[in-house]
């Protein structure tokens, strides 16, 4: 279980950088990292499996954000090294990027969201990618109004305009999800705004356009501090139990390399399970190196965010119960025409034994 933590107010003086987005997921950009070997191009991969010496594995992520601070632990605290593995991260800016990165075979693991994995298998994609552990259980993104809305409800945004996100794209999903859940028509009862990039939706925001903006951070937390927006509900907590994010690879790659998969999780269970037991302090102090554009308050402020809605899992296991709730929310957005089945697609094998 998670240790709670008395959360501490925070005064930030908040970085000017914004998000930068595209795929089903977001960037924040700072893509620098201080333990892994970043790289546009393409690295050298895994060519053995063997503990003797270390592994070179190439992982693929969607973007680079706060929102995966357990994997940013791994890697500040040697956590993938303790494994034998030398990681080289690379940041794909877009679910579409990072999958084609790992079937193309310049990336060894891709990390994205998992609908990603369901739209090739159903496309017929030839040794389809298999998710073996999942990072993130709630949505990253947050609704931002004009004003201060202490007894928001979503029933206000009936008649207004919001700016949204790229259709098909996970964030837009969960969004219209949450809308039906609420018997709101979001084709109707609003107007959803999906012409502007969503790396651009805060700046948009600021400048007047729309009632309400969906943003990740740091732009929530910038347009916060600008007096421009404020947070008024979490699209996490309004989901529920969302499979977000997971880590996948070819079925070939898991199959030839399953040391090494096994040690690349077992390293994110360990940055896991520091997550579950530090403060959003301690953890921002940790991962602070990975966004050096941004300070050490506004990280620990989004990490609080994060860590109080619980958003990361206690162990990596991606469970038939939450890939049935993302193929819901697939079906419900009307982006996929027939469910696969949940054994295809994830392995709980390798998360399984991380967490003995």
């Amino acid at each position: 279980m998670k240790k709670k933590f008395i959360p501490i107010l925070l005064a930030s003086t908040l970085a000017v950088s914004l998000l930068s987005a595209c795929g089903s997921d977001h960037a924040d950009g700072n893509t620098k990292n201080s333990k892994t070997e970043t790289s546009e191009t393409i690295s050298d991969t895994a060519e053995t499996d063997s503990s003797s010496s270390p592994v070179s594995v190439t992982l693929n992520e969607v973007a680079h954000s706060i929102f995966y601070a357990p994997m940013y632990v791994a890697i500040e605290n040697g956590y993938f090294e303790d494994e034998g593995i030398k990681l080289t991260l690379v940041t794909g800016f877009g679910a579409d990027k990072t999958m084609t990165a790992v079937l193309s075979g310049e990336a060894d693991i891709g990390f994205m969201g998992s609908e990603s994995s369901i739209y090739t298998y159903n496309e017929g994609a030839n040794d389809h990618v298999v998710n073996f552990a999942q990072l993130t259980q709630r949505a990253g993104n947050f609704l931002v109004a004009r004003e201060e809305m202490p007894d928001f409800d979503l029933d206000d945004l009936k008649g207004k305009n919001v700016l949204g996100g790229r259709k098909g794209g996970m964030p837009e999903m969960v969004f219209e999800y949450i809308l039906k859940q609420h018997d709101i028509d979001p084709t109707t009862d609003l107007t959803i705004n999906q012409s502007i990039d969503f790396g651009s939706t805060a700046a948009a925001f600021s400048e007047g356009l729309g009632d309400y903006t969906i943003e990740f951070e740091p732009s929530a937390t910038i347009l916060e501090s600008e007096n421009k927006g404020y947070v008024v509900a979490s699209l996490g907590k309004d989901s529920g139990y969302v499979p977000y994010t997971a880590y996948s690879a070819k079925q070939s790659y898991i199959n030839q390399y399953p040391d090494t998969i096994q040690g690349f999780t077992n390293a994110l269970q360990k940055g896991m399970d520091y997550v579950q037991s530090h403060s959003p302090f301690e953890i921002a102090k940790v991962i602070e190196p990975q966004f050096p554009e941004t300070d050490l308050n506004t990280i620990t402020t989004i990490v609080t965010r994060y860590y109080d809605q619980d958003t990361w899992k206690d162990n990596l296991v991606f469970e038939k119960s939450s890939f049935d709730l993302l193929q819901d929310i697939l079906e419900t957005a009307g982006e996929l025409e027939k469910r696969t089945p949940y054994e295809d697609l994830v392995t709980t094998e390798f998360a399984k034994k991380a967490i003995k």
